[in-house]
């Protein structure tokens, strides 16, 4: 809960000239995981806002939920994180999938996957027209005239949609980078297409490198076919790095993380996966048939992710918990910095991704041995920059600044 931590591991990533930190949020403390794995978080762009004072390069993405917010409030604070950041914000868009999390927010349970999709559209829709609500010349501070905005480069939006109803325009100018950068990490189907149409980074969970060239090269097509430029849009799969300096000492490091792994927690973790409680299934048997074919109304992606994985390997629970509770479904790496760049090097060559969002098991410790290991490694194959080339989140992406609409 300390500002000081989070500035060290920031610190961490900038000095390895990493793209961006990003800040998950739940809005709800989940069942067992309450009392096992510390998740309580701070707000996240109330801790970003506070990084952003204490780093110079590196972007800064913050989660916040359309289920649950209002478009005003949330176009209003990611502007201002880009303008204190000098262009540094990201925004992940999120559906907030959970019982958990509704009754925070007085409903009895979480509204359907389809409706939660529909009610996002119509919010960054808003959120975007904000953003776009001032011309970029609209401050014009004259200083004789007294004049400081232009009213007639300032522009009301006036929407008025099935859920929101928003006159504006937003009371923010328009910030540094025109969008905080778009981020999204919904892999079902609906959750791809919604991604295709708004997203300019997709941060997503493949644990195999078929399974992760099938999303790329969807996502790609997809994103085509809503008039998008593909170049335009990053494709982040989630990686566990577990790293030595011998592949005997990665072998160690994981052992011992794996003897901590609660199957309590772990049952938690897939109940709050698939919408179905799990807490007394038989942790030596197979998952049973009935919850492989559950369709959850909350993770629906990961779900299929973890069945897929347990049917292919042929795991029982303890074993599927104790393969994927480290990385919550996402791909774990182990081995020596040599192993690991080939791995990487493979997906982003091979159409698999354009980089990684990094999961450390542990921070510090597990970023460190990564920055100091494997990170020379990725820069002596030339594949990972030696320093900053500019000083946004669109630079460090390789994204334009959008013209406003």
């Amino acid at each position: 809960m300390s500002l000081a931590h989070h500035q060290r591991v920031t610190r961490i990533a900038e000095a390895a000239k990493f793209d961006s930190v990003f800040l998950a949020d739940a809005l709800a403390l989940i069942g067992e995981v309450r009392r096992r794995s510390g998740a309580s978080r701070l707000e996240p762009l109330t801790l970003l806002a506070a990084l952003a004072a204490s780093t110079e390069r590196i972007g800064l993405i913050a989660t916040a939920s359309t289920t649950y917010g209002h478009p005003f409030d949330v176009a209003r604070r990611f502007a201002g994180l880009d303008h204190i950041s000098g262009g540094r914000a990201g925004w992940n868009i999120v559906t907030s999938a959970g019982d958990d999390l509704a009754r925070n927010y007085g409903f009895d349970e979480q509204a359907a996957h389809e409706d939660r999709y529909r009610g996002a559209e119509e919010f960054v829709e808003v959120v975007t027209r904000l953003w776009d609500s001032w011309d970029d010349d609209a401050v014009v501070v004259d200083k004789e005239g007294g004049v400081f905005i232009e009213d007639t480069r300032v522009h009301p939006i006036d929407h008025r949609g099935d859920r929101f109803a928003v006159a504006g325009p937003l009371d923010v100018p328009r910030s540094p980078q025109g969008h905080p950068v778009r981020v999204q990490a919904g892999s079902s189907p609906r959750g791809r297409d919604f991604a295709a149409r708004h997203a300019e980074a997709i941060f997503t969970a493949q644990l195999t490198l078929p399974g992760a060239q099938e999303f790329y090269g969807d996502i790609r097509e997809r994103v085509a076919s809503h008039g998008r430029d593909p170049d335009r849009v990053k494709v982040l799969p989630g990686l566990v790095p577990i790293v030595g300096e011998t592949e005997g000492e990665a072998l160690a490091v994981h052992e011992r993380l794996e003897r901590h792994a609660s199957m309590t927690s772990g049952l938690s973790m897939l109940s709050f996966v698939f919408g179905v409680d799990m807490s007394g299934l038989d942790l030596d048997a197979p998952l049973p048939r009935a919850i492989e074919e559950h369709q959850a109304q909350g993770h629906q992606s990961r779900s299929a992710l973890l069945v897929d994985f347990a049917r292919e390997h042929g795991l029982t629970v303890r074993e599927l918990i104790g393969r994927t509770s480290g990385g919550r479904g996402h791909r774990v790496i182990i081995g020596d910095p040599v192993a690991i760049a080939d791995s990487m090097q493979e997906w982003f060559e091979e159409d698999a991704a354009d980089g990684f969002n990094l999961m450390p098991p542990t921070l510090p410790g597990s970023l460190e041995a990564f920055v100091d290991l494997v990170v020379p490694e990725l820069q002596r194959r030339g594949i990972f920059r030696l320093d900053y080339e500019g000083r946004t989140l669109r630079d460090h992406y390789g994204l334009e600044r959008p013209a406003r609409a």
